[in-house]
């Protein structure tokens, strides 16, 4: 007996039959999305933990303030959380697959034939003969019987094993060139401001028909020209960027107080008919 084809087929066909697309690509796409959440989470830290959002959608850096003694002054830093605090880059460095595929297909077949063939015959006759004082009696028997055996057994056996290993390997990632140049700029950011504010003028000493001009910069190191006034109320200041300005034309000699939050720095005019001629005006000191 032939040994069966069968078991081979099968075992083809279970070869052809493995999802080789699947068990492959499927970690491949796996890591693609892992990428992808690693990205999305960066991003939700960034918005969550270093940006504030106020009622009209627009961002602004969440911004650290501290006090330290800075040449026997308390003095207020002010930093950007996002230069302090790492962010999360992990990306994927590399990924490993290991696949292995074992098919077993064995057959066997047993055939068996035995045939036994007897002979025999039976003859009933007796014969009786006497020969004096001698008598002989024969009794003769014949037979005759077939017996034939046979035997046929089959046997397939086949078995399909796979096995896929996946590694991967990921770790915190350099930081994105746009994301650095962001970074640079908030290290700009970085401005130690006294912890009253800081409120300066353009001069102390100034005459009448001069000018005036004041920055104030809080202590969270935010010019806030809004917040400068003059204590008498004599002085009008106008709005200009970062500053306020006033025309001393009108101004009345004397010493004048300028304040703005816990800071205030005195500025005194004098009367410019009253000054030495040699004195140069502060018109003449800009040029």
């Amino acid at each position: 007996m032939a040994i069966s084809n069968v078991p081979a087929n099968v075992a083809t066909s279970a070869m052809q039959a493995i999802p080789f697309s699947s068990m492959i690509g499927g970690p491949l796409k796996a890591c693609i999305e892992a990428q992808a959440m690693a990205a999305k989470t960066s991003w939700e830290f960034i918005k969550e933990v270093g940006l504030n959002t106020d009622e009209k959608g627009q961002k602004s850096a969440v911004m650290v303030a501290f006090s330290f003694n800075k040449g026997g002054r308390m003095t207020q830093l002010n930093v950007p959380l996002l230069t302090i605090v790492p962010i999360p880059y992990i990306a994927i460095n590399s990924v490993d697959i290991n696949f292995k595929a074992n098919i077993n297909a064995s057959s066997s077949s047993v055939s068996e034939n035995s045939s036994h063939t007897e002979y025999g015959g039976e003859v009933d006759a007796k014969a009786k003969l006497n020969l004096g004082l001698f008598s002989l009696e024969a009794n003769l028997k014949a037979n005759y019987s077939t017996k034939k055996d046979s035997k046929a057994t089959e046997e397939s056996k086949y078995s399909v094993e796979s096995t896929i290993d996946v590694a991967v390997k990921a770790g915190q990632e350099s930081m994105p060139a746009g994301m650095a140049k962001v970074l640079e700029m908030l290290n700009g950011a970085v401005d130690a401001v006294d912890v009253k504010g800081e409120l300066m003028v353009n001069s102390n000493e100034l005459t009448t028909g001069d000018t005036l001009v004041v920055f104030y910069k809080s202590p969270d190191g935010l010019y806030d020209p809004a917040k400068v006034t003059e204590t008498s109320g004599k002085l009008k200041f106008d709005v200009d960027g970062n500053s306020v300005k006033c025309v001393l034309k009108d101004a009345a000699a004397g010493e004048y107080t300028i304040k703005a939050g816990d800071a205030e720095v005195k500025v005194n005019v004098t009367d410019a008919s009253k000054a030495p001629e040699d004195k140069p005006s502060e018109k003449e000191k800009s040029e």
